[in-house]
C-alpha cells in the first residue's frame, strides 16, 4: 500500500544522495586510468566548461554507439565494450576514469589504451591529476629490483591493505608518460572490494592534489603578509608617540591602507584555503580507510604522505591563520586609535565649551553694561520730553517751576524704562523656550 503523505520536496534527492557515485566493480586483472580535470574559476567559464565536457562525452558515445548522458547529469557510467567509462562532475573538478581488462605486464597497457588518443588530448579543462592503476595477481617470486623497473627505477613505497588481502606498490612520482602509477597485488579481494580499494586510491590522489592547490598561493602571499605585519607593528608603536589629532588621522589612514590590503588578500584566498581544509580532511579519511600494514623495510603511504603532505597543509593553514590574526590586530589597533581620537575630540570640545562659556559671560556683562546705558539714554530722552512739556506748561501759567517737575520725572522715567526692558526680556525668553 502506497501512503499518501506530504513528502518534503527534497526528500527523494536527499535520500538518493547515499547512492550517487557508486564504487566500480573491478575484476582482476584490470588496468585503470583516471584523469582529474579542473573547472574554470568564474561561474560563466565554469558553465562553459561543463557544456564542453558534456559535448565531449557525447562525441565519445557517438563514436562507440553508446547511450548519451542526460543534459543535467553529474555522473555517467557506461560500458563501451573494450573499456568501461566513468565520469563524475564535482564542484571544482571532474574525474574521467577508464577501466580496461587485460592480462599484461604492469603498465604495458593502461586504462587509456583502448581510448582514442585524439579524444583524450582534447579534454576540456586542465588536468591536475593523472593516475594509472594496475590490478594483478601476486607473482610467485617477488623481485623488488625487477618491480622497480615498472616504476622507472624510482624508490618504492608499499603496504598491505584490507587486512593483508592486497598489497599496494607506488613510487609517488610522475613518470615519463606524465602519469602516476599504482600497482595492486590482489591476494584475496573480490571484485567489489577491489573496486572500493581502487576508488579510495583514486580519491586519495585527487583530494591530495586539490588540497595542495593552495600551497603556491600561500608561498606567494607569505612575503606580503610579513611586510604588512611589520608595517602594522610600526603603526602600533607610533600610537604612543601621538601628539595631536593630525598624527592620529595620519596613523588611521595608514592603518586603513594596511587593512584594505589584508582584506583583499583574505577575499582572494579565503575560498581556496577553506577548500584546502576540506580536501585535506577527506584525503586523510581515505588514507585511514586503507587500513595499512607496514611492509618490512618500505615506507607506507601514510608515513610518506604524513611527512610530505602535512607540512604543505600546515603551511597553508598557518598563512590563513596569519591573515585572520593580522585582521584582528588591525581591528584592535583601529579601535584604539578611534578611542584616542574620540578622547582628543572630546577634550577639544570641552575646551571649546569652556571658551564659549567665557565668551557668554563676557557677552552677558557687555549686555548688562549696554542695558544700563540704554536705561540711562532712554531715561534722558524721556526726561527731556518732560522738560519740554513742563516749560510749555509754565509758559501757559499752569505751573510756577519746571525744576520740580523735571526732578520728579527723572526717577519715574528711569523706573518706567527698567520695567519696560524687563518685560521685553521676559517676552523674548518665553518665545525662545516655546
Amino acid at each position: 500500500m502506497t501512503l499518501a503523505l506530504n513528502f518534503h520536496s527534497y526528500r527523494d534527492e536527499l535520500f538518493n544522495e547515499l547512492h550517487t557515485r557508486p564504487f566500480p566493480v573491478i575484476a582482476t586483472p584490470a588496468n585503470i586510468s583516471s584523469l582529474t580535470v579542473l573547472h574554470a574559476k568564474d561561474d560563466l567559464e565554469s558553465n562553459q566548461t561543463r557544456e564542453l565536457e558534456y559535448q565531449h562525452i557525447c562525441a565519445l558515445c557517438k563514436r562507440f554507439s553508446a547511450a548519451q548522458p542526460a543534459l543535467d547529469a553529474t555522473c555517467y557510467y557506461q560500458d563501451f565494450g573494450s573499456f568501461e567509462f566513468r565520469w563524475e562532475n564535482h564542484t571544482e573538478f571532474s574525474t574521467y576514469t577508464f577501466i580496461h581488462h587485460i592480462d599484461s605486464a604492469p603498465f604495458a597497457r593502461t586504462g587509456l589504451s583502448p581510448v582514442p588518443e585524439e579524444w583524450v588530448a582534447e579534454l576540456p579543462g586542465k588536468v591536475i591529476s593523472g593516475l594509472h592503476i594496475d590490478v594483478k595477481r601476486p607473482s610467485q617470486n617477488l623481485d623488488i629490483e625487477q618491480l622497480r623497473n615498472h616504476f622507472e627505477g624510482h624508490r618504492l613505497i608499499s603496504s598491505f591493505v584490507n587486512e593483508k588481502r592486497a598489497q599496494i606498490w607506488t613510487s609517488y612520482r610522475i613518470h615519463s608518460d606524465n602519469m602516476g602509477r599504482f600497482l595492486i597485488d590482489n591476494h584475496d579481494l573480490n571484485p567489489c572490494q577491489t573496486g572500493r580499494l581502487v576508488r579510495r586510491i583514486l580519491e586519495l590522489e585527487t583530494y591530495r592534489m586539490m588540497a595542495l592547490l593552495a600551497l603556491p598561493i600561500a608561498k606567494a602571499i607569505a612575503p606580503d603578509i610579513q611586510g604588512m605585519n611589520l608595517q602594522l607593528a610600526q603603526i602600533i608603536r607610533k600610537i604612543n608617540e601621538i601628539k595631536n589629532l593630525e598624527d592620529e588621522r595620519v596613523l588611521l589612514s595608514s592603518l586603513t591602507e594596511v587593512s584594505a590590503g589584508i582584506e583583499k588578500i583574505i577575499s582572494d584566498t579565503h575560498y581556496r584555503f577553506s577548500a584546502t581544509e576540506a580536501y585535506y580532511r577527506i584525503a586523510k579519511n581515505r588514507l585511514a580507510e586503507l587500513e595499512e600494514t607496514e611492509v618490512c623495510g618500505l615506507q607506507t603511504l601514510d608515513e610518506f604522505l604524513s611527512r610530505r603532505l602535512k607540512p604543505a597543509y600546515y603551511t597553508c593553514d598557518t598563512v590563513a591563520n596569519d591573515l585572520d590574526e593580522i585582521s584582528n590586530r588591525i581591528d584592535r589597533a583601529s579601535e584604539l586609535l578611534r578611542t584616542r581620537m574620540s578622547l582628543t575630540i572630546e577634550s577639544q570640545n570641552q575646551r571649546l565649551l569652556q571658551s564659549m562659556n567665557r565668551r557668554g559671560k563676557l557677552q552677558l556683562r557687555m549686555q548688562q553694561a549696554v542695558e544700563g546705558l540704554s536705561v540711562a539714554a532712554i531715561s534722558y530722552y524721556l526726561v527731556g520730553l518732560v522738560k519740554y512739556a513742563a516749560e510749555s506748561a509754565k509758559a501757559l501759567g499752569l505751573i510756577e517751576s519746571t525744576y520740580l517737575v523735571v526732578g520728579i520725572a527723572v526717577p519715574v522715567c528711569a523706573g518706567i524704562t527698567v520695567m519696560g526692558l524687563r518685560r521685553i526680556k521676559k517676552k523674548l525668553f518665553k518665545e525662545h523656550e516655546d
